[in-house]
């Protein structure tokens, strides 16, 4: 997704921030804002729960006043798009998080940029229309680049990937289950890296229940993704 782009009904301004509409402005249920962040290598290894607990660790610092589910056990009312498989890093991350109160955009980004972790860079923020689908729900793909240091020839893994992207189906297991990697692929490029290596650019289904994992198509092209320095550069919404 663009950074700064904006989906709801509000005007964008410079640096990602968004300024409120009329509209949201007077209803009390509508403060719904998603946030694009980086996932850098300090936090690497942090799990999808963990990082759930971060966000909601550093609203509350940043004194953000978080709108929370009903029930017997409360939780903040936010959520975080696309799982990042552990020891990958991101640029694109998405999360939504509806307010109890209105807060315009610069104000946040500016109070939670001073209140994350390491590893956790907040890079823009847009209110969203809370009628709009859950953020999963709008997720399509995910573009993501491997650099490999030790690939070989380029030509060589060319020649694999145009192999891959001919064949009708490329059977796979996960999990003790079969399923087709082929459909999940939506593109696959090698072009040289900066400085040293391959830079293995791919595009990749996310949607429910079709979601192409880097991993498997590294295995596909019979390379080691434990080599790979793997990172999220897109994530693909419905328009």
């Amino acid at each position: 997704m663009p950074r700064g782009q904006a989906s709801g009904a509000g005007e964008v301004q410079p640096g990602g921030i968004e300024q409120l509409s009329e509209r949201q402005m007077s209803d009390p249920q509508k403060y719904r804002h998603r946030f694009t962040f980086a996932k850098a290598d300090p936090m690497r290894f942090t799990s999808h729960l963990d990082l759930h607990h971060a966000w909601e660790r550093t609203l509350r610092r940043a004194g953000v006043p978080v709108m929370h589910t009903r029930g017997y056990n409360p939780r903040p009312r936010i959520s975080l798009g696309l799982a990042l498989p552990l020891g990958f890093t991101s640029e694109c991350e998405l999360i939504d998080v509806w307010l109890e109160e209105v807060r315009e955009p610069d104000e946040l980004l500016q109070a939670l940029q001073s209140s994350a972790p390491p590893g956790l860079l907040i890079e823009a923020v847009q209110s969203v229309d809370a009628d709009q689908p859950a953020l999963q729900k709008q997720i399509l793909a995910a573009t993501y680049q491997a650099l490999l240091k030790e690939a070989g020839n380029i030509s060589e893994l060319q020649a694999r990937i145009r192999d891959l992207l001919e064949s009708p189906e490329l059977p796979r297991q996960r999990r003790g289950k079969a399923y087709d990697l082929r459909p999940l692929v939506e593109s696959l490029e090698a072009r040289p890296a900066d400085g040293a290596g391959i830079l293995l650019v791919m595009r990749l289904s996310a949607r429910d229940a079709a979601t192409g994992r880097p991993e498997e198509a590294l295995l596909s092209l019979g390379l080691d993704p434990l080599a790979a320095r793997i990172h999220r550069k897109y994530i693909h919404l419905k328009s």
